[in-house]
């Protein structure tokens, strides 16, 4: 199937995002990536389901907009993405968020239900388990392994794949398309992240207020059976699943993808393809 893709610039407070906008059949979907990642995060769910028309924002802080200047949190990136609607002449849309970009594309359908038609949510988005020891004052230091990366030069995109795919044990280190994503967080050898973004937006998911609860579009939820690697405990367990349907009448029953983990849901073409599916199950 043809499509057309282009790169815009949105202004937002403090710069611009850099927003990809790829054009097929589909009404136009707008995907959130995660706390660290960027928008290639999508390019799995751009070769399994290529009928989808995709708004791909980078987030402030990251990548191609790393620029961009001013605090970061779910709020603002839900604001930031509202711009990107105005900006593209979007009304409403449906909204796929992996990780972070879950909670984010929450914060966006509670506070602006009018620009949200659904949901899915990939491993992210409705209230996670606080791991032990875990608080506001100790953010910084559990995610040093995933801000290690920022403090680094990287000789090329290779050495950067190989430090990645160490971390991230199911994911293929032979992928052109994780070679692809991790070469546009590169830029002269340095990863464009922003720490004091990332620790911000980490907390607020683990810390801040929640809306979920108030969320009236349906939402699909695809999570996986690992947290990171095999046999690591998931996301989400099968009680908290149940109390989330429980207590949401709009969440549909979630997809559990097998043999996955964190990553692996969106970052593998397997993972990537239930994505799709859960997508166009949305009602129209």
């Amino acid at each position: 199937m043809d499509r057309e893709s282009r790169t815009v610039a949105v202004p937002v407070e403090g710069g611009a995002l850099a927003v990809e906008v790829v054009t097929a059949a589909s009404a136009p979907v707008l995907a959130v990536h995660g706390v660290t990642s960027n928008r290639r995060l999508w390019n799995w769910l751009r070769a399994e389901a290529p009928d989808l028309s995709l708004v791909l924002p980078d987030l402030r802080g990251r990548a191609g907009s790393f620029a961009v200047a001013g605090p970061s949190s779910l709020r603002q990136h839900a604001e930031d993405l509202v711009r990107v609607l105005d900006a593209l002449g979007h009304d409403r849309v449906d909204v796929c968020g992996m990780s972070m970009g879950g909670f984010v594309a929450v914060e966006l359908a509670t506070r602006r239900p009018d620009r949200v038609r659904g949901l899915v949510l990939v491993d992210g988005g409705l209230p996670m388990t606080v791991p032990p020891g875990l608080t506001r004052e100790t953010v910084a230091a559990a995610f040093a392994p995933q801000l290690e990366r920022v403090s680094r030069r990287w000789a090329d995109v290779g050495e950067y794949l190989a430090y990645f795919t160490r971390a991230n044990p199911l994911l293929d280190p032979a992928d052109p398309l994780l070679l692809d994503c991790l070469d546009h967080d590169l830029t002269d050898g340095r990863v464009m992240l922003s720490r004091a973004a990332v620790l911000s937006d980490a907390a607020d998911v683990f810390f801040g207020d929640s809306r979920w609860q108030e969320i009236t579009v349906p939402t699909e939820l695809v999570c996986a059976e690992w947290g990171v690697g095999a046999d690591t405990p998931p996301a989400y367990s099968d009680d908290a699943l149940a109390a989330f349907r429980a207590a949401l009448p709009t969440l549909r029953p979630p997809r559990r993808l097998a043999g996955a983990d964190h990553a692996a849901t969106i970052m593998t073409h397997s993972g990537a393809a239930v994505v799709g599916v859960a997508l166009r199950d949305l009602p129209a």
